[in-house]
């Protein structure tokens, strides 16, 4: 199996034979961690030993703890699953792009370096299903983005529990997809995406069988012998809306209900039977009609260029390489699922918006001169900002300091400016940064500069500051 793994994540960073077409590795992960704390490392959920990795991760988490203290604690600071993904992918070149929570529901969005300038348009939001709609323990949350200018949606769910609720599960599907809606002409609701990911603890069981004939397929592995059972398979036929995803085979064993740090199927009281809960499904959108397409207004052009609008001359195809769970993760009564996609497009934007450089000598003895370029219109704003980040930061707040475009700024000329970064919010001990410009309309970086030295200061190293107090300093310019 392992062997098997490694084959499909190096498949999915293979270099396409045809030039225009680009492809990419996307790796989907959800988990039901039933308010644990998080285990010592998730290197294996990540399969972060393979030499080839993935260029975007998406970690959709159900049951992140959620009481009031901690709630609140959560959103003034990461909470301590986000902490933990942020720190085992930052030292390998990912930042967090985006994510949303709602109570127990997390969703991550996780990129390498190199694509961020490329994902734009993100936007986020949620919707409550559980308690009457009142209370966000069951629902959805979602974050859209434009990839390369192709439109996608990750859908992360926790749906009603228990046997006897699979078409309300269904029913809540769809009340999610019509609910969530984004502020945007071509893609308001999630199924106008070109591609949308579905995936969560979606409750779904295995009907009719006995407990004994369920484990005795368990232990045989004749995996297949459950699926004509398994409800989710069941209503697809009957179910529309379902029809329009696809999913791959369920050749790993169920991954509900666990004792907790144990191999074994529940022995408690209740002994729930075991059933594939945990699932990643996908859509890819029908290519659309001529019809369609000659309704477009040329009025629509710039915009379509941001928010990716299909288009026959960028297609897209996605391949799902590979699709298990990890048995080793004994913190929660669910195991964890996983997914390795092929993502395979032709670019519709090769140029970043913004181009962003360090200009001369930095460190913290003297002012510091930004020069940026616009390579493209874009809705700019005066809240947009330029921030000084230390090579191998963890998402867009993990800057050093920042400086407003619009303050101070020198205009060269219709395309080319200056900012100035104040001496004093430049870190002593320096070390490797990158510049990152942020577009707060289109609430994502939009350009980023070559990697460059930030000296240490003049001054720090006269006056004998000793690595403890310089690293003090530094701690104090960076909150």
């Amino acid at each position: 199996m392992e062997e098997d793994l490694s084959r499909a994540l190096n498949s999915v960073t293979l270099e396409p034979k045809d030039s225009k077409i680009d492809t990419f590795g996307l790796y989907v992960v959800t988990w039901n961690v039933g308010t644990a704390e998080p285990p010592e490392d998730v290197n294996s959920l990540l399969q972060l030993s393979s030499p080839k990795k993935p260029d975007l991760y998406v970690i959709g988490l159900q049951e992140v703890k959620a009481a009031p203290l901690k709630f609140v604690t959560d959103l003034a600071f990461e909470d301590s699953w986000s902490q933990l993904f942020m720190s085992t992918l930052a030292p390998l070149g990912y930042i967090k792009v985006s994510s949303i929570r709602m109570q127990g529901l997390l969703l991550l969005f996780f990129s390498k370096l190199d694509h961020v300038p490329f994902i734009r348009d993100i936007q986020v939001t949620y919707t409550r299903t559980g308690l009457y709609g009142y209370w966000g323990n069951k629902g959805g949350v979602s974050i859209r983005l434009s990839l390369y200018g192709h439109m996608l949606c990750f859908l992360n769910c926790h749906l009603t529990a228990h046997m006897n609720y699979a078409s309300q599960r269904v029913d809540e599907f769809e009340y999610i997809l019509d609910a969530q809606t984004f502020d945007t002409k071509n893609t308001p609701h999630i199924l106008d995406h070109k591609v949308v990911f579905w995936f969560g603890d979606l409750n779904f069981r295995i009907e009719d069988h006995g407990m004994l004939f369920v484990r005795n397929c368990l232990t045989s592995q004749r995996f297949s012998l459950l699926w004509p059972k398994d409800q989710l398979t069941m209503m697809k036929p009957k179910e529309a809306i379902l029809q329009k995803f696809e999913e791959g085979p369920l050749d790993f064993q169920p991954t509900y209900k666990f004792d907790l740090h144990s191999d074994n199927y529940d022995t408690s009281g209740k002994k729930r039977k075991p059933a594939w809960c945990d699932r990643i499904l996908w859509r890819v959108k029908p290519e659309s009609s001529p019809t369609e397409d000659t309704q477009e207004d040329n009025e629509d052009e710039p915009k379509k260029q941001l928010e990716g609008e299909d288009d026959d001359e960028f297609p897209l195809k996605m391949t799902q390489e590979y699709y298990t769970s990890k048995m080793e993760y004994g913190v929660s009564d669910h195991k964890p699922v996983f997914g390795i996609f092929r993502l395979e497009l032709r670019k519709m934007c090769e140029t970043p918006l913004v181009q962003v450089c360090a200009e001369g000598e930095w460190s913290a003895d003297f002012d510091a001169l930004i020069t940026y370029r616009l390579l493209q219109a874009f809705p700019s704003s005066a809240w947009d900002w330029i921030g000084l980040f230390k090579v191998g930061f963890k998402s867009v707040s993990d800057y050093i300091t920042y400086t407003w475009v619009k303050d101070d700024q020198v205009s060269l000329d219709d395309e080319l400016f200056q900012v100035y970064v104040n001496k004093d919010e430049i870190p002593v001990r320096g070390g490797e940064c990158v510049l990152c410009y942020y577009s707060s309309n289109l609430q994502c970086i939009v350009g980023i500069s070559q990697p460059f030295r930030v000296q240490e200061s003049r001054v720090a190293i006269e006056e004998g500051l000793v690595s403890e107090n310089i690293n003090g300093l530094d701690e104090t310019v960076a909150s």
